[in-house]
């Protein structure tokens, strides 16, 4: 049995991970969350009483409070999901995506470089670092038959994937230089429950259960590959647990889809799910309105997945439709959840395009 400390763990991604981790396995959790916006202990409620969990309230900038937690702890991996993610707010205020993401990145991999460097036997041996980041920081791709893979350029487009990217570097330069046997992998776009409201496929449903505008930035071109939340859930532990300190690892869902047909396959959705739709709604689709593009917004994502694949065997379960329709069907089951996000700083706009 392992111990797996998970920064962000009450995030969207990291949530999911620990739910995964606790009902799937015999392993014990610590979750370390500052607890921004994006980060929510209703989304560990499933599994926080269960006594393999334990939870810390701290920012992974703070130096002192990390080094007690590995003393406490004492982890036999770390999987860093702890991170500033939304494209939008980035543009509005980068100052706290350069802090939290490259900051926060160097301040844990030392205290986790102190801690290995003090283990001996196998317990040195197998300790992990593992880094999860995004395709963002590829860029864009400019051919419909183009993928990234583990060794395709950065070329980071926005102050989000700037700062992703940069840790990533840094994790790199920590492994090759002091030996920290850490890994790095690179995902698409996730979808699924729990997911933070101001994203894409929650704001749809939300803002269409309500009556509300659906925006669409652009032209709703744009492409990218949704990955279900709990498939990626179950490639970050695989990685985690069984990939190979130095490897990089795409994970992708083999799902590209334009963003106007995400939204337009949301309103079909809600038309059989909710068909007694809000006073002066006739069709959910009417309510699709196309506002200004994002700043610097890149056309297309598309991860080849293939090397986890054929190295720890790792697939994912659901289709676009399939998780799609599962999304759609949490958020309509859970507007306790929801409600209770809405209540706070997040009032369902797109931001970022302020200045």
């Amino acid at each position: 049995m392992k111990r797996i400390l998970i920064t962000g763990g009450a995030g969207f991604i990291g949530s999911a991970v620990v739910r995964h981790i606790i009902q799937n396995t015999a392993d014990s959790v610590v979750v370390v969350d500052k607890l921004t916006y994006a980060g929510n202990l209703a989304s560990l409620a499933p599994v926080a009483d269960d006594l393999r969990f334990a939870f810390e309230q701290v920012d992974i900038c703070d130096r002192d409070a990390l080094k007690r937690i590995f003393a406490t702890y004492q982890p036999d991996a770390v999987m860093h999901l702890a991170a500033e993610s939304h494209v939008d707010r980035s543009i509005d205020g980068p100052a706290v995506f350069i802090e939290t993401n490259i900051v926060g990145t160097y301040t844990l991999l030392e205290s986790a470089r102190e801690f290995w460097a003090g283990l001996s036997g196998d317990k040195k041996a197998q300790f992990r670092f593992h880094h999860i980041s995004t395709d963002e920081v590829y860029g864009d791709l400019h051919s419909t038959d183009d993928y990234f893979t583990e060794t395709t350029p950065y070329a980071p487009s926005s102050p989000y994937s700037a700062s992703k990217a940069s840790s990533d570097h840094l994790v790199r330069a920590w492994q090759r230089t002091y030996g920290l046997p850490a890994l790095v992998t690179n995902c698409s776009n996730n979808y699924g429950p729990y997911h933070f409201p101001e994203k894409l496929i929650p704001l749809i449903i939300l803002n269409a259960v309500a009556g509300k505008a659906l925006p669409v930035y652009g032209n709703g071109q744009q492409i990218r590959d949704w990955l279900y939340v709990e498939d990626h859930a179950r490639a970050l532990y695989l990685v985690a647990t069984q990939g190979k300190p130095g490897e990089t690892y795409n994970i992708g869902g083999h799902n590209e889809r334009k963003n106007l047909d995400v939204v337009t396959t949301i309103c079909d959705l809600l038309e059989e799910l909710v068909p007694a739709k809000p006073a002066g709604v006739n069709h959910y689709r009417d309510l699709i309105t196309y506002v200004a593009d994002r700043p610097g917004h890149d056309l297309r994502y598309a991860i080849d997945a293939s090397k986890i694949e054929r190295e720890l065997g790792w697939t994912p379960q659901e289709t676009f439709e399939s998780g799609i329709r599962k999304t759609v069907e949490w958020y309509l089951a859970n507007e306790t959840w929801w409600k209770q996000v809405q209540d706070g700083s997040y009032q369902g706009e797109r931001l970022g395009l302020q200045g």
